[in-house]
């Protein structure tokens, strides 16, 4: 893992320390973190965050500074629902805060 992804893994896992069992995995080129068996979102290597998201919300969401349609490889759209966010939307503990807010509160209606 690169510098920049264990550190924004380290932020993340902080947030979300008494929520439920925590699980990392390797998955969508980053290091994915598993909520109760469910993925909520994933530190890439250069220190952005993919984030699953309510679909209803995807627009809106898209909306936001650093906010980019999530890709699966060079123009293949992950579809609605799965937004990377840039490094620098990210860089302090209220807007990570907020895009994990976000996160969690797909995971609570998808239980």
């Amino acid at each position: 893992m690169t510098t920049a992804q264990t550190t924004l893994r380290d932020r993340v896992l902080a947030l979300i320390a008494d929520e439920g069992t925590v699980r990392e995995a390797s998955m969508f080129g980053g290091r994915s973190v598993m909520l109760d068996e469910k993925m909520i979102v994933s530190a890439l290597k250069d220190g952005g965050l993919l984030v699953r998201v309510d679909a209803d919300r995807h627009e809106e969401l898209l909306a936001r500074p650093g906010a980019a349609q999530a890709e699966m490889g060079a123009g293949r759209d992950m579809g609605p629902g799965w937004i990377e966010v840039a490094a620098d939307a990210i860089a302090d503990e209220e807007q990570l805060a907020e895009w994990m807010g976000i996160a969690m509160e797909h995971r609570r209606r998808t239980r």
